[in-house]
């Protein structure tokens, strides 16, 4: 699931949002936190913020910034987590 904190008041546009959301290819469901009660109540600091959740609603993993800058390799360790969380 995706969470969008808009930053700019076209952000907010629900249907340019919409709009970004089918261009880019996205999939999976994306809501609207614009009024950033999503954003404040896991304590995210920047965004991109990635974060993995358990079937218990526990936060398992959490990343922010790009999750492959400067070959960080953050997408594989994510990848890997899932994989772990979903044998549990």
């Amino acid at each position: 699931m995706g969470i969008h904190t808009p930053e700019t008041d076209q952000e907010k546009d629900l249907d340019k949002v919409k709009k970004k959301i089918k261009d880019l290819g996205i999939t999976y469901p994306v809501v609207l936190d614009e009024k950033t009660d999503c954003w404040n109540s896991f304590g995210t600091a920047w965004w991109p913020s990635v974060f993995v959740i358990d079937k218990k609603g526990f936060v398992r993993q959490w990343w922010y910034g790009e999750l492959n800058w400067k070959e960080a390799k953050g997408e594989e360790m994510f990848r890997k987590k899932i994989q772990d969380l979903l044998a549990e």
